[in-house]
């Protein structure tokens, strides 16, 4: 693995990323924070990265690009997705891109340095019966066509057959954030 202590973060919010940097830099992380795939370059230019949280849905591109890119470019760099949209189908591409984990907002510091140190996956973690509900169901195939349209709303409601403004509704409505 490269510097133990070096974190990037790919946020497009800046006020989160500002209060995730001051928090890691007070746990003696060395931070760089970018707001696109396009910064990976250049943050990796300048410094070494052993860790990188990567946020779902930047404002011009998807995180899976960066995971993906991330990944390529160092394996050993343990990654961490956080999402708002959080749903089976971007968390499985996430892991299969080479994320080490995906979080839900709101995540904080210790959710992320746990998921850091659990780089392994669990084989102790309980398996429940539980089936999934109608709308678990429906969230989780809006979340999918999201992905695939690029978090594009129109074009993601003309693909599942309704209006956008109903989408829309739901979206906020169902919201995870």
């Amino acid at each position: 693995m490269t510097d133990e202590r070096t974190l990037l973060i790919l946020e497009d919010d800046a006020a989160f990323a500002r209060t995730l940097k001051r928090s890691f830099e007070r746990r003696g992380y060395v931070v760089a924070v970018g707001t696109s795939p396009d910064d990976i370059p250049d943050i990796l230019a300048d410094h070494e990265i052993g860790y990188a949280v990567v946020d779902l849905k930047l404002a011009n591109a998807s995180g899976l690009v960066a995971v993906d890119m991330l990944h390529k470019l160092d394996p050993a760099i343990q990654i961490v997705v956080l999402t708002g949209y959080a749903s089976i189908v971007t968390a499985v591409e996430a892991i299969k891109l080479g994320a080490c984990h995906y979080l839900v907002k709101p995540a904080n510091t210790d959710d992320i340095e746990q998921a850091f140190a659990r780089g392994e996956g669990q084989t102790d973690v309980a398996l429940t019966p539980r089936t999934t509900s109608i709308k678990t169901l429906e969230w989780e195939r809006i979340h999918e066509t999201l992905a695939d349209t690029g978090f594009n709303i129109s074009e993601t409601a003309r693909r599942l057959g309704m209006h956008r403004r109903t989408l829309a509704r739901k979206l906020e409505k169902l919201r995870v954030s």
